[in-house]
C-alpha cells in the first residue's frame, strides 16, 4: 500500500483550497510510504524557502509516523528526543507535517506544508491528510 498519484493530487487540491480560502500562499509536498516525494505544487507567490521545508516535513512526518509538531514536543531540550532534528540530513521539528492514513488506517505517506504561521500550515496540511482518506 503506497499513496499514489491520484491521492496525492486529491491532498494538493484540499490543501491548495484550504490556504485559499484563509487567504494564504504554501508549498504543498506529499511522499509516498518510503517517503520519496510524489507531489509538489508551490502557489504563485508562495516563498522560496518554504519549498525545502514543506518537503522535509513530510519527509520526517513519515520516517517518524507521526506529526511534526508532535515530534517537537519531544526534542526540547531534556526531551527524550533532544536533537533529532539533525539527523537523516535535516528534520523539521515544528507543525505542519502530517501522516497520511488510507482507510484501513495504514500509513501510506505524509504531507507537509509550509508558507505561513506553524499553526496554519498545520491546519491546511491537515486538510490536505483527511481527503486522501
Amino acid at each position: 500500500m503506497n499513496l499514489t498519484f491520484e491521492q496525492a493530487s486529491r491532498a494538493i487540491k484540499a490543501a491548495k483550497d484550504k490556504a485559499q480560502e484563509s487567504g494564504l500562499l504554501m508549498n504543498i509536498a506529499l511522499v509516498d510510504q518510503g517517503a520519496n516525494l510524489t507531489a509538489f505544487a508551490r502557489m504563485d507567490g508562495a516563498w522560496l524557502g518554504s519549498a525545502d521545508i514543506a518537503i522535509r516535513k513530510a519527509r520526517t512526518a513519515r520516517y517518524f509516523d507521526m506529526p511534526t509538531g508532535e515530534l517537537g514536543k519531544l526534542s526540547q531540550p531534556g526531551g527524550s528526543l533532544f536533537n533529532i532534528e539533525h539527523s537523516n540530513g535535516g528534520l523539521i521539528t515544528f507543525p505542519g507535517g502530517i501522516p497520511i492514513q488510507n482507510k484501513e488506517g495504514v500509513i501510506i505517506g505524509a504531507i507537509g506544508v509550509s508558507g505561513s504561521t506553524v499553526e496554519n500550515d498545520h491546519l491546511v496540511a491537515q486538510a490536505g491528510a483527511s481527503a486522501v482518506r
